[in-house]
């Protein structure tokens, strides 16, 4: 089904595929082809798009200006007001302002509804696009109106991917978006490329959810493209709607890879047209000679209907395998988060010989697509979920797209089943809406399964779980009364279905001031936007404090942060900050108080410990600063949120301790917050309530040294190594400043 190369892979004339090893050299020249490596390299499209949008010429070290950017209402404030503190002026890019996450504007009281003024407010002033609550969720948007061939879109949203339209699409922390507004560049060595290859036609059933989990489930626990562009090849490519492209696109966030790009055919330039915007459309493709870093090639013909169970996107199943040995996979989900304390009780939901749901959501940028929902009102029709436990919601993607179902007949057929037809809104991916009661289970076909993503609260006692699932199986699951049921299972003629894209939707509500800056017009600030406190700079000597200890494989940002009810609060920094690590170490925000208010005493007697290591006389409280860290074994994996960093920066932190960094977007977001991203080998070096001093940091930091050495202060002084992993010179000058917006305030805006 699908199959990894460990090797590099050279693809000849977008078909034939020769691995990297010691027949290489002979197979190329058996065909013809008389070409280095490198220039390989060179041939993938990844490769051509990236070369187009670097500022550093014929360099391996990539500066990256985007061709536009994008936020929602739960970053945007927040990049706005750093962009203001360090100098901006105007957006100098075209910048889309969506409003698809904090849209329930009761909770909180008016703040919500206060950021969306705000944001008007800023597009007014700055020059950028306005899109009003409801009318599209952040990527369907971008992906209507925004998207082209070889262009690049930054966003501050994990799930910023468009590569299916030939763009690629970065989600990233608010402060790389804060430097593309004060005109600066994102800096990073040129990732690795995996070349995805699809080849061969899909079964009746099976929809893009089912093809994306397949990959994750084969990728991310490996780490095989983490951090790395996927570009997807092969002729199964053409075999695909846009619509079935986009929906795989998009979940490649949960593989950790950095970014995605599809090669572009006729249904693509069909699809812009569709748009009006055919004149973004050109053919991507690979050149005749091709070198990728990795290769997944996937049999389209052999993926079945999959389900991915609490608490992860990696934790596949097909639905035919969890079928077949129900009580074993239960019993091992549940016995798998004991770890963490949870008693999911999922072994229950196996009962009458099946597996029972007890609510199901097809909604947002992955579930919420034209195709998928018709998809799914073809199997539902003429059908009923009940009067019973089991509910159903369907969120179209967009206004444009909701149009389309209502002129199809899809959304009389799902109210006429009992299914609830909503807005354009991203709350079931991140726990906002639609939660279900204590211990029910969710299938949903949104992009993610964390914990509290169906907004339940552990540590009140209560707990639900989402299993993800594709809108085909779960209407199939419907129709069955949240009986897990493979689409695969029911035999449904699907219809052919034409989307006819109404621009004068968004003509009529979307404020687009583009290159139309106001600069005589003033923000308008609800009383929850606030501005963002200040930071210290590095300190030449640094004491910290490990105020939590995480020993889970992986932490997301999710636990770092929690969403849900707590974006109402993401304008308002001091206030978020109380809610750091609240759903997975409730004494953090405790403890790394403390920290700031220590006592003389205490002080002193850390400093008498520090002046007996060799090397390390004439500290004082003078020349030492004091700040919190935390040590993970690999946090940071999921949403781009900043927040995840700034609210541990907001609290006093000045350190991260980790084994590995879950992504390149949480270890920038440290950056930018002035946090030093350490990387330990030896987790038993440190443990709760360590004190561990680095003498001299500012200047190794300045001096980018490989090796940091430092001392943990225990009961016992002992070495220890570390490392701030590669930094460009400007990450450098950032943590030594204090954070971004110090970093800027030292410098002048360089706009083009």
């Amino acid at each position: 089904m699908i199959e990894l190369f460990n090797t590099g892979v050279y693809l000849i004339n977008g078909k034939e595929i020769i691995k990297d090893d010691a027949d290489a050299t002979v197979r190329l020249s058996q065909l013809g082809v008389c070409v280095t490596k490198e220039q390989a390299r060179d041939g993938t499209i990844a490769a051509g798009i990236l070369r187009s949008h670097n500022r550093n010429a014929g360099s391996n070290s990539l500066e990256l200006r985007f061709d536009s950017l994008t936020s929602h209402d739960i970053t945007y404030v927040g990049i706005i007001q750093t962009a203001r503190a360090s100098g901006m002026d105007k957006f100098p890019l075209p910048y889309v302002l969506t409003n698809c996450h904090n849209s329930l504007c009761a909770v909180g009281g008016t703040i919500n509804q206060d950021d969306h003024v705000f944001a008007l407010s800023a597009a007014q002033k700055y020059g950028g696009v306005y899109v009003p609550p409801h009318l599209a969720v952040i990527h369907s948007y971008n992906r209507e109106m925004m998207a082209g061939c070889g262009k690049m879109i930054l966003g501050s949203d994990s799930h910023t991917r468009y590569g299916a339209l030939g763009t690629m699409a970065v989600g990233e922390g608010g402060g790389e978006l804060a430097k593309q507004l004060v005109g600066r560049t994102y800096d990073m060595p040129s990732p690795p490329v995996i070349g995805v290859y699809l080849e061969g036609e899909l079964n009746n059933g099976v929809g893009p959810q089912d093809v994306s989990l397949a990959i994750i489930g084969k990728v991310f626990n490996n780490g095989f493209v983490k951090n790395k562009v996927m570009e997807f090849i092969g002729e199964g490519v053409s075999k695909l709607s846009v619509d079935f492209r986009n929906g795989i696109d998009v979940m490649t966030t949960e593989t950790s890879c950095w970014s995605s790009i599809w090669k572009t055919d006729d249904k693509v330039k069909e699809y812009l047209q569709e748009h009006i915007r055919g004149t973004d459309y050109r053919e991507l493709k690979p050149a005749a000679a091709a070198y990728y870093d990795g290769f997944i090639k996937v049999d389209l013909s052999k993926i079945e209907p999959c389900i991915a169970l609490p608490f992860h996107p990696s934790n596949v199943y097909t639905i035919r395998e969890l079928q077949k040995n129900a009580k074993d996979i239960l019993a091992k989900t549940d016995e798998d988060n004991k770890s963490s304390g949870l008693n999911l009780n999922l072994s229950l939901k196996y009962h009458n010989g099946g597996i029972w749901a007890q609510q199901a959501v097809i909604a947002g940028c992955s579930g919420g697509i034209f195709e998928n929902i018709m998809a799914a009102s073809d199997i539902i029709k003429e059908a009923s979920i009940g009067n019973g436990n089991f509910t159903m919601s369907v969120y179209p993607e967009s206004q444009p797209t909701y149009l389309e179902l209502v002129k199809n007949g899809a959304v009389e057929t799902f109210m006429k089943a009992g299914v609830l037809v909503r807005e354009a809104f991203c709350g079931p991916c991140f726990g906002a809406g639609d939660t279900p009661a204590n211990t029910e289970l969710s299938v949903r076909h949104v992009t993610r399964n964390f914990m509290n993503r169906e907004g339940s609260k552990p540590n009140d006692g209560q707990i639900a779980s989402v299993a993800l699932m594709d809108a085909r199986s779960i209407a199939a699951t419907a129709v069955n009364g949240g009986r897990i049921t493979s689409a695969a299972e029911v035999n449904v003629k699907y219809g052919s279905y034409k989307f006819i894209f109404d621009k004068s939707i968004y003509e009529k509500r979307v404020y687009n001031g583009t290159g139309k800056a106001q600069a005589k017009k003033d923000l308008v600030f609800g009383p929850n936007i606030k501005d963002w406190p200040k930071m210290p700079a590095l300190p030449e000597n640094l004491l910290l404090k490990v105020v939590s200890y995480i020993t889970d494989p992986v932490t997301t940002t999710d636990e770092l942060i929690p969403s849900g009810e707590t974006s109402s609060y993401r304008s308002n920094p001091l206030k978020l900050a109380e809610f750091t690590l609240s759903r997975k170490d409730p004494d953090y925000v405790k403890r790394a108080k403390e920290v700031q208010t220590m006592g003389n005493d205490e002080l002193r007697k850390i400093i008498e410990k520090i002046n007996s290591i060799e090397g390390c006389s004439g500290i004082t409280q003078e020349n030492i600063g004091i700040g919190s860290a935390i040590f993970a074994r690999k946090p940071g994996d999921g949403s781009a949120r900043e927040q995840a960093a700034s609210c541990q920066r907001v609290l006093g932190a000045s350190a991260n301790f980790a084994l590995e960094y879950a992504t390149k977007r949480y270890r920038s977001n440290l950056i930018n917050w002035g946090i030093l991203p350490f990387i330990v080998t030896e987790e038993k070096a440190l443990k709760l309530g360590s004190f561990v001093f680095f003498p001299g940091i500012k200047s190794a930091v300045k001096e980018q040294k490989d090796e940091i050495k430092g001392f943990v202060l225990d009961s016992k002084i002992t070495k220890i190594k570390t490392t701030l992993g590669l930094l460009t010179g400007t990450e450098c000058q950032i943590l030594i400043d204090g954070c971004l917006i110090n970093y800027y305030s030292h410098q002048s805006p360089q706009h083009d």
